[in-house]
């Protein structure tokens, strides 16, 4: 596919053409049930995220979005509830 034609896909692509193909990047099927090879899922998630740049999709919605957590040095980790933090009880040890 050259890029003009890729480029052109994009501008053209739908809403709901981009949930099917975020979709099916996640689940690695078509809708059909067909899996997708490895080439058709690196071109559908370059479409996914040139589609999401290009339309301002807000962070938090979009593919591969991680939301940060409170460890690391800036955190106090007060608001991490124990089981989370790593210091829930070992049940396994009763």
């Amino acid at each position: 596919m050259s890029d003009m034609t890729f480029e052109r896909m994009i501008r053209q692509m739908t809403p709901a053409i981009y949930e099917s193909l975020k979709q099916a990047v996640a689940l690695r099927k078509w809708p059909d049930g067909r899996r997708l090879t490895a080439e058709q899922t690196e071109l559908c998630l370059e479409a996914v995220i040139r589609y999401e740049h290009e339309n301002h999709v807000p962070e938090g919605q979009r593919v591969g979005y991680l939301e940060q957590r409170t460890c690391g040095s800036a955190s106090s980790g007060t608001d991490v509830p124990p089981e989370l933090a790593g210091l829930a009880r070992d049940a396994s040890r009763d």
